[in-house]
């Protein structure tokens, strides 16, 4: 049985992420009151004791994550509770679920659902004969099943019941908290995605030629991998397949881990080729299905958190433009300060310097915006000299005036 879980959730993030939990609680107060990453761990470093950005970013995911767990947490006892199913052992589960999946897997067989071929099975009277079988495999399951027959509950033959029974074992077995759980961890860390293009689509989606016959593990794929896979799935080019293992000739291990669960097992009994039938239709019409919507959901969450991750650390690049480049040649800007020698700089659209010339500072390189300028004032003064001498202007007055 699950520990119920203690503390609070700023205390159980302080202890993920190894920080003190004052610094956690100073960051929530801060996030809730509308404050965003980036500013936290820029200008409120005195707050959270030096919390870095990666930190905070983590500190906002699992607080989100958790409050909806503990709302969901509040919104499952709740249900359970009206339908009068609440024992001590079921609520202290489902306190201990710590993740949302594990929580989902303990209300599933409290979940209001539409009638189900179980429920008709087991209003049909048919519980019974299920019980009976998974628990003695040594009865002839068609010699049981006559006993059930009725035609008045829609139970024609013994065929049919068997069916109903089936239908009632299947959805026990697809209801196991405990097992549903352990075959999720064991399909994410064995499992594959496989992609194909459908037919006729070649063309129209050559972009997404690399997954026209692609396969590759779970924990091996990279974030833009699994999403340009599941847009090429959208756009209707690609038919992607979640696959448990490596195929195999013979039944998966996930149907022996299902049998070994319940007790099942090949040992030449009359009911015991019934149940391992039971246990293989169980698999892949509702186990197998149900771990695929799981893992599409982990896939897709974690791929997105990831490019999420990347694109907040990539750094801004400098307004300077490449490093190293002297600030006169950066690029368009606004017009400079005066210079040494009294005129007033600037660029024009093209990013040229224009204007008088700016005298380099000593060891100073010149750039060719300040040649260009300096070949622009040796012009000005050319036409100074010119005119000075048309109208016999002394230089000394030229200066002055």
């Amino acid at each position: 049985m699950t520990t119920p879980l203690t503390g609070s959730i700023e205390g159980r993030i302080a202890e993920e992420l190894g920080v003190r939990e004052r610094q956690v609680k100073a960051a929530v107060e801060l996030l809730d009151g509308g404050s965003t990453v980036p500013f936290v761990a820029r200008y409120r470093k005195e707050a959270t004791e030096m919390l870095d950005d990666a930190q905070l970013r983590t500190i906002e995911e699992r607080l989100r994550y958790l409050r909806e767990l503990e709302d969901r947490r509040a919104a499952v006892l709740e249900s359970v509770r009206e339908q009068g199913k609440l024992t001590d052992e079921l609520e202290a589960r489902i306190r201990g679920a710590q993740t949302k999946a594990r929580l989902e897997d303990i209300y599933l067989p409290y979940k209001p659902k539409r009638r189900t071929k179980a429920q008709i099975a087991r209003e049909a009277g048919l519980e019974p004969l299920a019980d009976g079988l998974l628990g003695d495999p040594s009865v002839d399951p068609l010699a049981a099943a006559a006993a059930f027959v009725d035609a008045d509950k829609g139970v024609a033959d013994p065929q049919a019941a068997l069916d109903g029974a089936r239908a009632i074992l299947t959805e026990r077995f697809s209801e196991d908290a405990d097992l549903i759980g352990e075959l999720r961890e064991r399909m994410w860390t064995r499992g594959r995605l496989a992609a194909k293009v459908r037919e006729g689509k070649e063309e129209a989606g050559a972009k997404f030629a690399d997954y026209f016959d692609f396969t590759e593990p779970f924990t091996e794929l990279p974030s833009h991998r699994v999403l340009a896979m599941l847009r090429g799935e959208k756009e209707e080019v690609l038919d992607l397949v979640l696959e448990p293992e490596e195929p195999t000739d013979g039944p998966s291990s996930y149907e022996g881990i299902v049998a070994h669960r319940f007790g099942i097992a090949d040992r030449g009994r009359p009911g015991d080729k019934w149940l391992k039938d039971t246990v293989r239709w169980a698999w892949r019409t509702r186990i197998l299905v149900h771990l695929g919507i799981d893992l599409r959901l982990r896939l897709r969450t974690a791929a997105e958190d990831e490019a999420v991750n990347v694109f907040a650390a990539k750094p801004a690049r400098s307004a300077a433009g490449r490093p190293g480049r002297h600030p006169r040649d950066a690029g368009p800007g606004p017009r400079l300060p005066y210079g040494r020698e009294g005129g007033r700089g600037g660029r024009d659209r093209q990013g040229r310097r224009h204007g008088r010339h700016l005298s380099a500072r000593p060891g100073q390189q010149v750039g060719r915006g300040d040649r260009e300028a300096g070949a622009a004032s040796e012009g000005a003064r050319g036409r100074a000299d010119r005119h000075r001498q048309r109208h016999r202007v002394p230089r000394d007055r030229q200066a002055r005036r």
